[in-house]
């Protein structure tokens, strides 16, 4: 860990290059996290076969597992902020490298159901490095980082179609040396990556304002409170007695809180029907053919490269809140348009396309914005609790497609009531959300440049 913070030299000024290398080190964790995350959906079918379960057992199996991994990913935040940032770095990358090996070993729907529940710890990750990385770069010294932020943290981003590909990728070799039934093995070689990483993370610093805020309550612990309140004063540390889940629903972080955990919810009824569920949209709403979906889903993952690089820079010029709004909005326009338009393969291909360019770039610049909206005693708790609002949406979005499905309404439109509508929900209600710029101050925090709340969204 690095040096502690001292009443007389604020908080820890930030090198450029402890600020580049733990950007490359938190897009490693963020691949590796995904590349667990897609390789369960991946190997499900797989998995299904060797216990013998019909689809709708796997199905079910799928959706505890969803439960129980948000149910991880909100207890994450507040081990985070107690715990700190690089802390939280190694044990969500070490939870990714546990979830896979202890995946090769279950031997049954119970035993995967609580297994595949500390994949959330993977899962959370992005929320981890979304306030690690928010912090780093408030006090970085290289200016350029610090201007251009949000696009810098949009690379880190990149490692989810990055993970994805490397998982698709990992599956077919695994699949041709050892057969079809070789998901076991899948798993079991995927801890490799994990554990790597995990053990760069241990090289990591502590962020200054974390170290900060544990100096104070350090002093306050040993009776020493003008020191704590020296301390405090001289690094714009806000001090808090509240536990950080009381915190993001109260005073200043209700409203975003609430705005950001809904607009997240609704957001991943698109990202089901068309992420997920995306060859299922394809081939039974649109009539292509399997050959062609698959083509289709490697062409998606490196559109969303673009996607999350485009925002990622797009929020720094025009603002994060508008600029996820306006990619929302224009995501459901597309996939509208997708699903009611003629099943060309060139007309499916460029609106699908475009469909996913706009509906998962803005998670670029809605990680970083949510980061920002938070103070640092409740930062990762808050960004965790609305990231742990994916997992409800993608329940109940499945939940309404099959209902939809069921009803012979067809799996099209059903899409685009459920997909193309929730995409554009979500585009009005995130709106609603309070730009950085505009949050109060925490009282009794002094003004200037060492303040914790972050750049102008």
């Amino acid at each position: 860990m690095s040096r502690p913070t001292t009443p007389t030299s604020g908080l820890r000024r930030v090198t450029g290059k402890e600020t580049r290398r733990a950007s490359g080190i938190a897009f490693f964790a963020w691949t590796i996290a995904v590349y667990d995350f897609i390789l369960f959906g991946t190997l499900l079918p797989r998995i299904e076969e060797s216990f013998g379960w019909t689809t709708s057992h796997a199905l079910l199996v799928s959706t505890l597992v969803s439960v129980g991994t948000a149910i991880v990913v909100l207890l994450v935040g507040p081990m985070v902020d107690k715990l700190g940032r690089r802390k939280g770095m190694i044990i969500s990358v070490g939870g990714t490298a546990a979830s896979s090996a202890a995946t090769a070993a279950t031997f049954g729907a119970t035993s995967l159901i609580g297994v595949r529940a500390i994949s959330g710890l993977g899962l959370a990750e992005q929320s981890v490095n979304a306030t690690y990385l928010n912090e780093l770069y408030e006090l970085t010294e290289d200016e350029k980082i610090k201007k251009r932020r949000g696009f810098v943290y949009s690379m880190v981003q990149t490692g989810w179609p990055a993970g994805a590909l490397l998982a698709a990728g990992f599956v077919a070799i695994v699949t041709a040396i050892f057969g079809a039934d070789s998901w076991r093995i899948a798993f079991l070689l995927a801890t490799i990556p994990a554990v790597i990483v995990a053990l760069v993370c241990r090289t990591l610093k502590e962020s200054p304002q974390f170290e900060a805020q544990h100096a104070v309550k350090q002093l306050r612990k040993a009776g020493k409170h003008d020191e704590a309140a020296a301390l405090a004063a001289a690094t714009a540390t806000v001090e808090q007695t509240s536990a950080p889940f009381k915190r993001i629903f109260t005073g200043k972080h209700l409203r975003n809180t609430v705005v950001l955990s809904l607009a997240w919810l609704l957001n991943w009824f698109a990202i089901q029907t068309f992420s997920v569920l995306g060859t299922t949209v394809l081939e039974k709403g649109k009539g292509i053919d399997a050959s062609s979906t698959l083509i289709l889903v490697v062409l998606s993952n490196l559109v969303a490269v673009a996607g999350y690089l485009a925002h990622g820079w797009a929020g720094d010029r025009f603002g994060r809140r508008n600029t996820i709004a306006v990619g929302w909005l224009l995501s459901g326009l597309f996939f509208g348009a997708m699903l009611l338009g003629p099943s060309s393969q060139i007309f499916v291909l460029v609106t699908y396309m475009m469909g996913l360019f706009f509906l998962l770039g803005p998670y670029a610049a809605i990680m970083f914005f949510q980061a920002e909206c938070f103070d640092t005693d409740c930062r990762a708790t808050g960004s965790a609790f609305i990231g742990a609002m994916s997992q409800p949406g993608a329940i109940i979005s499945g939940f309404i497609l099959t209902g939809l499905t069921a009803a012979s309404v067809g799996y099209s439109t059903a899409a685009l009531w459920v997909g193309a509508l929730g995409a554009i929900a979500s585009a009005v209600i995130v709106l609603g959300a309070r730009k950085v710029a505009d949050t109060p101050p925490s009282a009794g925090v002094p003004a200037g440049p060492a303040t914790t709340a972050g750049a102008q969204a």
